[in-house]
């Protein structure tokens, strides 16, 4: 179906006037199928054609689009908070425990009323999402259009993407809303049923349920290898398949996975996915390294329900077998035939099996998928052994590749195979150089994802510091298969995933704004948390939590982030609560809390005194748990000093600078005295002040190197730095030349006094009558 008669089947009537005018824009970019004439095949494209498209489409038409989207989407918050307003009396409140309106009738035509207006709301939500999604592919669309039939000299769709991912219609997050109208929708049911339901959180795992929670975020190239060394920090990388023990003296590399997604020749999984369907569906094969090693080959399928549920049928294949299996001709007779005469509980698996295969290959009959979509990437994977909790990977060096038989005319794929056997068959490996143009594209960035289980691992200080920091750029719901559809097969589909427009931009961030931007998204959190707190009764939300961490709250300039959070056992003391009242340790834990910001702002300034990071850690008195001592030789401190040759030559090149210093001193000194002669004292002694400096210099420079290569050759941790050698020098050479020329000055002054004739030796002067004058 082609894009224009999809957005005229979009279209929600009551909003029909604010939607793209894409006839307008085929109209500008004289397009022969609407104009009818085919004029423009001969009509020469002109600079004034060119501001006009370009005007109309960045300017008027994205304009009108978000101020509806802005407009409307403060409308619906507005109402929301309506509805809350005239709920909020039918609610316990803090102070008393008993409604504001107690009349049963009354309560329910309230609820009724309520209820209708919520209604009303969130079918206006799922439509505005809705109008967003089919407004950026139509921007996109008619940027395409233009650099396909206009772009000889200039291309739109970068400036387009630019400009798209300044504006909030297509980035919009609409969770907190959705989740405001839920509690409400949870009391106004119950107050309509007069039930004694407890009103559930939504932000609580459902029994039965996985309380997997799935985190995905972008990484810039640059951030990778940081990202890195700060998770290996907490967790080990996860070796698949060790092997020997002899092949663990070698660790082996990170391993590439290859995935093979299906869809329909109309592309109909995308586009349930990227509209989030329900019971959306996604089929894949995948497998590790190359395929002629033969590796284990999975097929799954995975369905995504509406309550954000996942179900996952498995089954493992041979290399020999996928064809057949894809075509239905193999069903693993002889398998389950085995595993059923061998009893012992293997019929019960032999029942899951056969279930799981009559489920695959019936959804692939009935969708006649094929393979459409490759995706090649290379996974470092974070683990504890034996303890899922946290689950961290990270998928770099991704490609996405065709994989189909669109094309008769030249397929990516031979019909009759179930892969490429040209990338295959020769094991090619990443970037897939061979890959013709635009069979292919290369993801720049890398790809982490978070999977977090249990009430521990969603509070690890450092995965909420790693999620909110300037390495990462927080990227939900993004997908392999979704994005490479949407790359490389614009052509063949009428809807976009938003995150397109983020692709032109940099993802890099300000560790200081990243910081201020997640404290601005959490406070928002804690209010709209605030406005349906009454509806949840006495109990806390779970979703509101404290940001306790950060890369950027070692900041000085950061007030609240450089005070460090206090121990639970100092918590109650430090926080009264308001019905304690004022107590005489309020002073005293305001005054240790203010302690911390000025330290570390003089610290900022003067690192290397007795407030910096080495004096700290000796000062810090750590309590150790029962049975634990400390040890006498740490590991850092154990086997040969291995020290790299820069970090000597480094040492060494700062002492010959405190050399070069001391010998330009000696010059100067002993110039300034041969110069000076016996009778001037004053240039006398400053070269001898001079000549101290310039010793002070040679014998600081020789301490220092001293100092350090004693540090670095015992693995110390403490500062390597001290300033207090170059502020002697500098303020000393600043007062001795100050002290010269205020010498010179005065000695200048009274060599002119003395210089200048007194009265009584002035000539007297006579005129012609011989009377003086």
């Amino acid at each position: 179906m082609r894009f224009g008669k999809t957005l005229k089947n979009s279209i929600y009537s009551p909003w029909s006037g604010k939607y793209i005018d894409y006839h307008k824009l085929k109209v500008l970019l004289r397009e022969h199928d609407v104009t009818g004439d085919g004029s423009d095949s001969d009509t020469q494209w002109t600079e004034q054609d060119e501001e006009a498209f370009v005007q109309e489409l960045i300017n008027v038409q994205v304009d009108k689009v978000n101020a509806f989207q802005v407009e409307t989407s403060q409308q619906l918050r507005e109402r929301t908070s309506a509805c809350e307003t005239k709920l909020r009396p039918l609610a316990p409140s803090d102070e008393n425990e008993v409604p504001t309106i107690v009349d049963e009738n009354e309560r329910k035509t309230i609820a009724s009323e309520v209820l209708q207006e919520l209604d009303g709301i969130t079918k206006e939500v799922s439509e505005l999402e809705k109008y967003s999604r089919i407004n950026f592919t139509g921007f996109l669309k008619a940027a395409k259009k233009h650099d396909r039939k206009r772009g000889a000299r200039y291309r739109v769709k970068p400036l387009l993407q630019v400009r798209l991912s300044q504006l909030p219609f297509n980035s919009e997050d609409y969770s907190p809303l959705v989740r405001r109208l839920s509690v409400m929708y949870s009391f106004v049911r119950e107050i309509s049923s007069q039930g004694v339901v407890e009103p559930k959180d939504v932000e609580a795992p459902r029994f039965g349920q996985d309380s997997y929670s799935s985190l995905k975020f972008w990484v810039h190239s640059d951030n990778i290898l940081e990202v890195k060394t700060y998770i290996l920090r907490r967790l080990p990388v996860l070796i698949y398949n060790p092997g020997t023990s002899k092949e663990l003296e070698t660790l082996p590399d990170d391993p590439t996975i290859t995935s093979l997604y299906f869809d329909t020749p109309q592309f109909d999984l995308y586009t349930q996915k990227v509209a989030r369907a329900p019971e959306a569906s996604s089929l894949r094969i995948r497998w590790t390294g190359n395929l002629k090693d033969k590796p284990a080959i999975f097929l799954e399928k995975k369905v995504v329900t509406d309550d954000d549920r996942s179900k996952e049928v498995k089954v493992q294949l041979k290399q020999k077998h996928v064809k057949e299996f894809l075509d239905g001709e193999y069903r693993f007779d002889k398998k389950l035939h085995r595993m059923t005469d061998m009893g012992n509980g293997e019929s019960e698996q032999a029942e899951s099996l056969k279930r799981d295969v009559d489920e695959l290959q019936s959804f692939i009959k009935e969708h006649q998928v094929q393979p459409m979509l490759r995706a090649n990437y290379t996974r470092t994977a974070f683990q504890i052994p034996g303890d899922d909790r946290i689950r961290i990977s990270l998928d770099t060096n991704l490609a996405l590749i065709r994989e189909d038989s669109l094309d008769e005319e030249r397929p990516c794929r031979d019909a009759n195979e179930w892969h490429r056997t040209d990338i295959d068959n020769v094991g090619m490996e990443y970037p897939f150089s061979t890959v013709r143009t635009g069979e292919i594209a290369r993801f720049p960035y890398g790809l982490l994802e978070i999977k977090l289980r249990g009430e521990s691992a969603h509070k690890a200080e450092w995965v909420n510091d790693l999620m909110v920091s300037h390495l990462v750029k927080e990227a939900p719901r993004f997908s392999k298969f979704v994005h490479g559809v949407a790359q490389l097969f614009e052509d063949y589909v009428n809807s976009f995933p938003f995150w397109l427009g983020e692709m032109e931009n940099d993802i890099r961030r300000d560790p200081e704004t990243a910081f201020q931007q997640e404290r601005e998204r959490i406070a928002k959190r804690a209010e709209d948390d605030m406005a349906v707190g009454s509806f949840l009764g006495n109990r806390a939300s779970p979703s509101v939590k404290p940001l306790v961490g950060s890369p950027i709250s070692r900041l000085p300039d950061v007030e609240s982030s450089t005070r460090p959070r206090p121990s639970p056992q100092a918590a109650p003391s430090s926080r009264p609560s308001a019905l304690e009242g004022v107590s005489h340790e309020v002073p005293e834990s305001s005054e240790q809390e203010d302690r911390p910001v000025t330290l570390s702002r003089l610290a900022a300034l003067f690192p290397t005194f007795s407030f910096s990071r080495a004096s700290r850690v000796q000062q810090a008195s750590v309590a150790l748990p029962p049975g634990v001592r400390e040890p006498g030789t740490w590991i850092k401190d154990s086997g040969p000093v291995k020290v790299e040759s820069k970090v000597w030559l480094a040492n060494q090149r700062t002492f010959i600078k405190w050399l070069h210093v001391s010998i330009l001193l000696s010059s100067l000194s002993l110039g300034l005295y041969n110069a000076a002669g016996k009778t001037n004292d004053i240039a006398r002694a400053l070269a001898i002040v001079y000549t101290c400096f310039a010793i002070f210099s040679a014998a600081w420079g020789w301490y220092m190197y001293e100092k350090r290569s004693r540090l670095i050759r015992q693995r110390s941790g403490r500062d390597l730095d001290n300033t207090f050698g170059p502020i002697v020098v500098c303020i000393g050479l600043a007062v001795a030349l100050v002290l010269n020329f205020a010498f010179k000055y005065s000695s200048t002054l009274e060599k002119l006094r003395q210089e200048q004739p007194s009265h009584t030796d002035m000539p007297t002067l006579v005129n012609q009558g011989g009377h003086a004058l």
